[in-house]
């Protein structure tokens, strides 16, 4: 699915008067992030995007990275502006999301695509719900009518996924769950579809969901693993060996939501591109 829609954003790209540009600022030494970046890197340069890559130093202040961001914001060769989360303590997250201009948000964190989207607008949605989005309608899955419990309240996925899932023409029933919720299996097992970004391993198990549900895995968990060549291995949030032998649909990790993840990203970078461009 997502090499399907990476084919068609290469096409479509193809028929703008420039190419989409991509800038990415890391500031973190972090394994993860890193890893991230470099499968954003990939698949921009697949595509044949202007990709710029900032790899700042974990102790670069505030202003230095603000002040690139305005040059960015003005700089018409680019479409996009990605700041990779988390950044370190010292930096403000918020004041450096706001600082992106709102058409180049492609991330969609920025207030006003958060608005935008909240009220039911055209905005930048941010990749990991959009993503998903897409995984659901990719497969047939009905959201109309559809009992969804989402676990996990986070800006970039638990709540702007709410948000789309009660938008008009999607139609679902929405339950936000988080630490704090009393009784987590009570509310899924009545769930047609399960999403969950709680961030920590075997958060659920197939008991805590009924036959024919659908849960979709956001996490992603190094597990120390000695038997594996980098030492350890990557686990969703889901136990997902439990779900053997059930007639329940899952998305795997790695090679699931992530990909498509991904894939947004460009899809919102292309879009911004076409909006620049007035196409």
């Amino acid at each position: 699915m997502a090499d399907a829609i990476l084919a068609d954003i290469k096409k479509e790209s193809c028929m703008l008067r420039r190419k989409p540009g991509l800038a990415v600022i890391l500031v973190s030494h972090d394994a993860a992030s890193q890893t991230y970046v470099r499968k954003k890197e990939e698949a921009a340069v697949m595509l044949g995007f202007v990709h710029r890559q900032y790899t700042l130093d974990e102790g670069t202040d505030e202003a230095g990275i603000l002040s690139l961001i305005d040059k960015l914001n003005s700089d018409d060769e680019i479409d996009g502006i990605l700041v990779q989360l988390p950044l370190p303590p010292h930096i403000d997250e918020s004041k450096v999301i706001e600082r992106i201009s709102p058409e180049k948000d492609v991330d969609g964190f920025s207030p006003v695509n958060v608005g935008r989207l909240m009220i039911g607008k055209d905005a930048f949605i941010p990749c990991t719900p959009k993503g998903i989005m897409r995984t659901l309608s990719y497969y047939g899955i009905a959201t109309s009518g559809s009992n969804v419990v989402i676990i996990g309240r986070s800006n970039i996925v638990g709540k702007p996924m709410a948000a789309l899932m009660m938008q008009k023409g999607i139609d679902a029933t929405v339950t936000v769950c988080n630490t704090k919720t009393k009784d987590l299996r009570a509310h899924t097992l009545s769930a047609d579809i399960v999403i969950v970004a709680a961030g920590h391993p075997g958060t659920i198990d197939e008991s805590y969901v009924k036959d024919g549900a659908v849960v979709i895995d956001v996490g992603m968990n190094r597990i120390p693993d000695s038997s594996k060549k980098k030492g350890f291995r990557l686990a969703g949030d889901a136990d997902y060996d439990s779900f053997e032998g059930r007639d329940v649909s899952i998305t795997p990790v790695p090679g699931g939501v992530g990909l498509m993840t991904v894939a947004m990203l460009m899809d919102n970078t292309l879009e911004s591109a076409r909006r620049r461009q007035k196409l």
